[in-house]
Order: C-alpha cells, then structure tokens, then sequence
C-alpha cells in the first residue's frame, strides 16, 4: 500500500511538517486569520444540533449560494461552492480542459496549482514574470492555453496583478481565465465586477482567509451562469459540510462588518511590519496580501532557527524570480512583534 501511495504524494506535492522539540509558540506560515474566526459562525457551530450532525447537508446549497452573492454583488446563479477555492480551482480544471491541454500561469504562484494540472492530465505551462513584477501577457497567450491561471493577490510573493494586464489578458485569451482572490479581502482591487464584461472571466475567493473559516472548508467560484453551469456538472453533491455552510451563512449575513474591520486591521499590520523589517534590514515585497514575502539567502536555515525559537514561518526555497523566501503571515500586532524579535535574533547571531 505504501508503494501504491507513494507516486500520487509526489504527484501532488504535498508538504511535510516537522515540529521541532518544545511546543511551538507561534504559527504564522499558513496564511489563515490570526484573527480568529468572524463571532457569528463560532455561534453557528455551537448552537448546531445533533441532527444537523446526523443528516447529509444540502446538496444544492441555495441558502449559502444566495448568501455569497449577496455579498459579492452578483446573482445566486452565478454562484458554485466547494471544499475551500482549491475545489473549485480543481473542477475548472475538469470542466473546461482535456487531457493533453495547457494551463498557463506566471510562476511563481499557488503551489498547489501544477500539481492539480498534471492529476488531471493536463500539461502545467509556467512563464516567468516580467521583471517589474507584472503579468507577462504576451508570454501567456503564446501557451495557447486551455485555461489561464492568475491569482492576485498573487500567493507566495503577495504582489496584486494590474488591472491593466488583468484586462490585457482577458480581452485577448481564447480560452477560461480563473483569476484566484483567496486574499481579496486585503487586496485594492478585484474584477468581480468584470464578469459581465467578461464571459471567459472565473473568479475564485475562499472564507478561510479574512472570514476566519479555514477548518470548515467554504470555497466559491463567480461566473457567468453558462461557466458556472459547466463547474456544477463536475463539482459533485455535499462538497459544503453541514456545520461550514451554517457557519457561512450565518458570517456573510451577520457579519461582515466584523470581517472587513479584520482585514482592514491585518492590511494595517502588514504595512507596520513590513516598515520595521526595512529598518532592520530586510526587504520584504510589496503585499496586497495578509502576509509578507520576505527574500532571504539561505532561507530553509533561517526558518529551521526561527522554529528553535518556537515561531513557524513558511519556507519557500528557490522561488523563480525571487530566490529563498520566506512567507510570514500577520495576525495581531503583539504575535508580529515576537515574529520580529525572532528574527532580530537569528539576523544578531549570523547563520
């Protein structure tokens, strides 16, 4: 069984995590709310029944559906859920591409997005960025790809895509452009309100950022009705547990306030931190992101260091572009603080 296993892992990509001895005090390398979650979901959970445990949820999640699009300012007809973004990432892929297609994409990016590509038998095509940084368009309709993938904020560097090339892109690629807003809560922009100019246009967001719910899982997809009609084909039955979508909805009716007052605090924080990292010496990206990419030779020592000092940030060793990083998400100002002094430490002993 083990050698069975074995090749899909590798396939996949799939990261492994050692702890280091002694608890570790802080986990800042997963992107997720340091915040904690939005009040009204935790209610939901808590107050559920025992006979929402025991029954199957709902396989057409209309009351969530009408719920996000509330709040993303669309149709409930334009709405698909899954099992975090990264479903629906994976069921584009299923529902717009054969195998054999390309997928296009800047690299670097979402780690996890080859790996869906070639599990699906499809042919991952990375381009560089430009060296500004910027979406190399020409570069990605020369792929002539099935589906163009761009995220932005862009995950692991936290730099936002122009709305200029955004557009480039869409008014010239043939195929399904998915543009990923995992982080669009802390981000300036977003191109939800494109998809009517758009018919191609897929935007994908998550509630396991600024809403706090990574455990539950709650992915979603905006489209036009036709794209998201093709996704439901692919998507499955029960892919939003029960306890998730009571949660969900119970968050995007009561309280999203809450949740901007979040992001904007994180967007705040991220700032704060990045400036004591310039006047300690380091040189973190520009981050439209709740997280900072911070470029450091001989990353994969630094964090195994940090971890000694019970703080866990995410390696990220020869990134295409950029080189050893590492990924430090911001919560509350009192853990980036800690986050710093670790780092001060590390820096004053010299690797």
């Amino acid at each position: 069984m083990r050698g069975f296993l074995a090749p899909r892992a590798a396939l996949l990509g799939v990261e492994r995590y050692c702890p280091a001895a002694g608890a570790c005090r802080i986990d800042v390398s997963d992107n997720t709310s340091l915040f904690g979650p939005a009040p009204a979901a935790e209610r939901a959970v808590r107050s559920a029944s025992a006979e929402t445990l025991s029954r199957y949820p709902s396989a057409d999640p209309h009351a969530l559906c009408t719920a996000l699009a509330t709040y993303a300012g669309v149709r409930p007809e334009q709405v698909v859920t899954g099992c975090g973004s990264d479903d629906v990432i994976e069921c584009a892929l299923r529902a717009f591409a054969e195998p054999g297609d390309a997928v296009a994409f800047c690299a670097p990016t979402f780690s996890m997005l080859p790996s869906f590509a070639r599990v699906n038998g499809l042919v991952p095509r990375a381009v560089p960025f430009r060296a500004d940084g910027e979406l190399d368009v020409p570069a990605l309709l020369k792929s002539a790809a099935r589906i163009t993938y761009v995220a932005s904020p862009n995950n692991p560097t936290g730099r936002e895509v122009s709305a200029r090339a955004l557009a480039q892109l869409l008014a010239a690629a043939e195929g399904l452009v998915l543009v990923d807003e995992a982080y669009g809560e802390f981000a300036e922009r977003t191109v939800v309100p494109w998809l009517e100019r758009f018919p191609s246009l897929l935007v994908t967001r998550t509630l396991s950022k600024a809403f706090g719910l990574a455990g539950l899982r709650i992915g979603y997809g905006l489209g036009a009705e036709s794209v998201v009609a093709a996704l439901q084909v692919v998507r499955g039955p029960y892919k939003v547990n029960a306890l998730a979508e009571r949660a969900a909805v119970a968050a995007l009716t009561e309280d999203t306030t809450w949740v901007r007052a979040r992001a904007a605090m994180a967007c705040a924080v991220r700032e704060r931190l990045a400036e004591e990292l310039r006047r300690a010496g380091f040189h973190p990206l520009p981050s439209g992101a709740n997280f900072l990419c911070l470029p450091l030779r001989n990353a994969p020592a630094w964090g195994a260091r940090l971890l000694e000092r019970g703080v866990r940030v995410r390696v990220l060793p020869a990134l295409p572009g950029v080189g050893d990083a590492l990924r430090i998400g911001v919560g509350p100002w009192e853990t980036m603080e800690q986050v710093l002094a670790a780092l001060r430490a590390v820096a004053r002993e010299g690797l």
